[in-house]
This record gives structure tokens, sequence and C-alpha cells, in this order.
């Protein structure tokens, strides 16, 4: 089975309760739902969150949109994503992070087949990035996560659950998929109130009922439309950013 596990927590450090943020209408976690729900390969979707009582929030939203969650640990989000991938029979799993409302299915769907096709057992388009950062896909098999999960240690691992697979290539056989250009400094994230001003901006003008925009409609409205992407490009990157370019030595 092709498992999608999103990460998501209600008590996050930079923007507490973002999940829930209004966009359209609907929270910001409705909408990474709804854009994996179009993605052709996939098969299930699973929120794994914590079991911090904060997040029972989030369990009863799941419970009333018939979604399966699983709870497990705060700190070690790889624990977290093994159990609940041996949990849901998950035989290859797409990480996707809560924060991101602009998960291209597309992209997501090619990474897997790129897994698929050419037995690999991790596939990202991230490493080195070349699409906007909040567009992260990663790929990868549930044996190579049972082999990070019982071989790791270090805290920065155990919290970003495929940090064990870019440090050590020679264990997984791996690839990334890149843009035909880069331009991963555009900012398609949620941390801050302007990363969320401008994921707003761009749903008002490219979100409709029952249909999902792509990358592709995103930058055809940026270049009409150049000041949405100026909201929020002197935003501080994440912490995970930052230590993923110094930890893996690239840009």
């Amino acid at each position: 089975m092709i498992l999608a596990i999103i990460q998501a927590r209600v008590n996050s450090t930079r923007l507490p309760n973002k999940i829930f943020s209004d966009i359209e209408g609907k929270p910001l976690i409705w909408h990474v739902v709804n854009r994996i729900k179009s993605s052709k390969k996939n098969e299930k979707i699973v929120i794994a969150t914590s079991v911090n009582p904060l997040d029972d929030k989030l369990e009863e939203w799941c419970i009333k949109n018939n979604l399966d969650c699983f709870r497990g640990s705060e700190d070690n989000v790889l624990e977290r994503f093994y159990f609940a991938a041996r949990k849901y029979n998950g035989e290859i799993i797409v990480r996707i992070t809560a924060d991101d409302p602009f998960k291209d299915p597309e992209i997501i769907d090619e990474v897997i087949n790129i897994l698929i096709s050419e037995n690999l057992d991790f596939a990202y388009n991230n490493y080195p990035p070349s699409f906007p950062e909040g567009l992260d896909t990663e790929v990868f098999t549930f044996r190579a996560l049972e082999k990070a999960y019982q071989s790791t240690n270090d805290p920065f691992e155990l919290e970003h659950v495929t940090q064990f697979f870019y440090r050590n290539p020679q264990l997984f056989k791996q690839k990334n998929f890149s843009f035909k250009k880069n331009i991963s400094n555009l900012r398609w994230t949620i941390d801050t109130e302007k990363d969320l001003e401008m994921a707003r901006a761009v749903y008002k003008f490219l979100y409709k009922e029952n249909e999902i925009f792509l990358l592709n409609d995103i930058l055809s409205l940026l270049e009409k439309e150049n000041w949405i992407e100026k909201i929020n490009l002197d935003t501080e990157r994440s912490t995970m950013y930052k230590n993923y370019k110094v930890n893996n030595e690239k840009d």
C-alpha cells in the first residue's frame, strides 16, 4: 500500500494552532488533506500527531472528517512514522508536512513513480532544492524507514524523519527529482503570519471548490501579481531548513 502520512501538531513552535488557520473558509489542515486526496498514486491518508493533550483537538477533527489519526511520540517523529506505517501496512510512505498548503499531487505522483520504476529506497525533490520551499516531497519504502528507526539515536534524525537517509546515502538507493529551473527562493510554507498572509492571497485568486490548482497555476499568478511573493520573502527560514543545509553541506 502507498500511504501518505501527514505529520501535524497543534502546538507548533513558531505559529501555534496554525493547522487550524482559516483559508477560504476551511482550516489549513483540510486543504492539505484535500490536495493529497487528488494524488492518483496514493492509496490512504493518515494524520500522525502526538500524544500531547493539546493534540486531542486534532484527533477530534480527524474523527469528524472520517480520517485515520495515529498518535505517537511528540519529539521522536521517526518513531511516530514507523509505528503509523506499521499499523496501516504502508509499503511505500509519502511524508507530508501539515504546514504546506500548496502540496502538489502531480509532483507527489512523479516522485512515487521514480521510486517504484527505479526500484529505489528513497526519492525526493529537495536535495538539492529546486522547487519552492513547501513543495518538498519525500517518498520511501517501509524497509528503509524500519532501517532508519532501528539504526539512529541522533536527536536531529529522530525529529526530522528523513535525515538518516540523506546522511547515509551508501545505505539507501536514492534519487532527487529536479524542476526545470531553480525557484527554491520562493517560500510556499507556513511558519509565520506573513506566510499565512501570502497563502491566503494565493487562495483568494486560485481556490475553487472541487478543483486543485497546481505549481504552474501559482507561478502564472505570481507573474501577474508579483506583490504576492514579496509578502513573506524576508521571513527567516525554519530551523529545519537551516540545519538541512548545514548538515548536508548543500545549497
